[in-house]
């Protein structure tokens, strides 16, 4: 089943099933809070769903709850990392947090950013929290199911510290694709390791292509890492990850214009476009910024 937040019904923004064959969407007519605890488990029957309308009279936004949380996971995929330098996996993961204005929704514009000459991409299987994970005993059985995410990164912040800025890498305005909707649990195969295939392409050029199984961190480790540190609630989103192919591994970064397709098997398709870049006012663009040194010469 897939679940999506859209415009266009009833209210402003409400969730709602689709069916992406039949081209339909049915408004849920419950409380996000008290249906998402079942629904990945006892099925489409817990719902309270409006009749079908055409999929065409609603606008999809980003599947995500108001006050939910979006956390980023990084150093998840082995030939990613090789290309990039390492030699082994790393002993535990590094994780961030996105801010709401980063979230873009599908078909919508990423904007790039004023501080960056090195935007880059990275399809990302996202999971969906349900209920919190409190001692369940697989992390993952707690999940509403996955989407798509494309965490766009400005790979030169921090290049003149010599060290990571993840704030500027990760957290910018306008730069996290997620969508198209949320394929709910039982769909993706149930609580464990999800095993679907990830691809990228740029400008209808594949760019990426994996599978979730050759993730480093499995699920269920991914999410025990960041409720150790934040309690995960439900609506919550943990980026699990890019594998390789990505510009920062052959210097070819993204450009205002460049059409991004992301697909990963079982959910579909999100696409989104990158639009010009930032320009800062003359009353912003003063003191030490971190500005790229390419842009400031």
């Amino acid at each position: 089943m897939h679940i999506a937040r859209v415009a266009g019904l009833a209210e402003d923004l409400v969730w709602a099933v689709i069916d992406p064959d039949l081209q339909t969407a049915r408004r849920i007519r419950t409380p996000f809070e008290a249906w998402a605890p079942l629904v990945a488990t006892e099925g489409e029957d817990v719902l309270r769903a409006d009749v079908a309308v055409p999929l065409s009279t609603v606008r999809l936004r980003a599947p995500r709850q108001p006050g939910s949380r979006v956390f980023g996971i990084g150093m998840n995929y082995l030939e990613h990392l090789t290309r990039l330098g390492r030699t082994e996996a790393p002993p535990h993961t590094i994780a961030y947090i996105k801010p709401e204005s980063a979230i873009v929704d599908p078909g919508g514009t990423i904007v790039y950013p004023a501080v960056t000459a090195m935007l880059d991409f990275e399809i990302e299987l996202v999971a969906v929290v349900a209920r919190p994970l409190d001692d369940e005993v697989q992390a993952s059985a707690c999940l509403l199911g996955y989407t798509i995410g494309n965490d766009i990164s400005a790979r030169d912040a921090g290049k003149q510290l010599g060290s990571l800025d993840l704030f500027t890498q990760k957290a910018l305005d306008d730069t996290a694709p997620l969508g198209p909707w949320i394929t709910t649990l039982d769909a993706m195969g149930g609580p464990g390791q999800p095993e679907v295939d990830l691809e990228m392409r740029i400008n209808g050029e594949l760019r990426q292509r994996d599978n979730s199984r050759n993730m480093i961190f499995a699920m269920d480790e991914l999410l025990n890492f960041v409720d150790a540190r934040i309690r995960l609630r439900p609506g919550d989103m943990v980026f699990t990850g890019s594998t390789c192919g990505v510009g920062l591994e052959d210097g070819r970064f993204l450009r205002s214009g460049d059409r991004l397709e992301a697909r990963i098997a079982g959910i579909g398709v999100l696409e989104n476009v990158v639009g010009p870049q930032r320009r800062l006012g003359a009353n912003r663009a003063v003191g030490r910024l971190g500005f790229p040194v390419a842009t400031t010469a």
